[in-house]
């Protein structure tokens, strides 16, 4: 894919002032990293936190991953990803339910509060390495209520375990085949007869700056103490054929970083800032240099509005 991504990389240390402390690596961002060197190269880059995929975490076993994280003295901002709840019939949902329990157990083990859920779009349409394809189920507002189901059938256990499932918008072009909650709003609307405690949302700029009621939103997370994560990337055109990955660094595409940022502060989130972008071409750049990029454009982009 040929993005503006690869167009005009400023230097790093550009910002030598940055404060990186709320700085973090999602690990799909540097997919072609081990966890073990996504974990050493954001120590060589003065980050203070990781977030993880499970397929890195798998790779390298549960203990393992723990120790190494804890080890190099990181943090875990969160866990990527548990959901796909919409399963029409009785073994896709009982495998899915076992799946979650799983990365409750996983996102404890590995000292992170924060489970980021991609709840699943159509049943006809949907998993995490599914196609899609037309047919069977189209009925969304009743895959919209298999998922206020299941998250209710999962709170007991993640209270048990202290982990928060943390609802995430999907930009709409997702609903069919990756989440039928698209808005801030409709995952806010889910998680309220639960414990904040229990059940938040994420930002991630990729999927909502479009939203035009997203600053009272944002607000209405912060007041409700549900804003469990902030996840920043630009969004990049064209679209790529897999719009997936039409993800860019902040400052190559179309996103107001600085405003979306002060909507964040002003909510009252003081978590960690995850970097998380999907792109071809990123990936294929040395991981060192990926970060350098990264922290400049936190340092000039993002930090400062915090």
């Amino acid at each position: 894919m040929t993005s503006r991504s690869t167009a005009a990389h400023a230097p790093a240390g550009s910002v030598p002032d940055a404060d990186l402390t709320r700085l973090s690596l999602n690990t799909a961002t540097t997919k072609a990293w081990t966890l073990e060197e996504a974990v050493d190269g954001a120590v060589r880059a003065g980050l203070p936190a990781v977030g993880l995929w499970r397929d890195r975490v798998a790779e390298a076993g549960l203990e393992r991953a723990a120790r190494l994280v804890r080890d190099a003295g990181l943090r875990v901002s969160s866990l990527c990803r548990g959901g796909f709840l919409t399963a029409a019939d009785d073994d896709g949902r009982r495998a899915s339910l076992e799946d979650n329990r799983a990365a409750v157990v996983e996102a404890a083990t590995l000292g992170t509060r924060e489970l980021i859920m991609v709840v699943g779009g159509l049943p006809a349409a949907t998993g995490p390495n599914a196609p899609a394809r037309p047919g069977g189920d189209k009925d969304i507002v009743e895959a919209r209520r298999r998922v206020a189901d299941r998250i209710g059938e999962l709170v007991p256990f993640a209270q048990e375990h202290d982990v928060r499932l943390v609802l995430e918008p999907l930009h709409p072009i997702f609903a069919a085949d990756r989440a039928v909650l698209s808005t801030l709003a409709q995952c806010l609307d889910l998680a309220e007869p639960f414990a904040p405690e229990t059940v938040g949302v994420v930002v991630d700029t990729y999927h909502v700056w479009w939203d035009p009621d997203l600053r009272r939103q944002i607000a209405r997370a912060g007041r409700t103490g549900r804003l469990a994560s902030y996840q920043v990337c630009d969004w990049i055109q064209p679209i790529a054929a897999d719009p997936l990955l039409s993800r860019g660094y902040m400052g190559d595409g179309f996103i107001d970083f600085p405003t979306v940022t002060r909507w964040v502060a002003e909510s009252g989130y003081t978590g960690d800032v995850e970097v998380e972008i999907f792109n071809q071409d990123i990936w294929d750049t040395d991981g060192d240099d990926v970060l350098a990029v990264v922290a400049e454009r936190y340092g000039r982009l993002v930090q400062p509005y915090l």
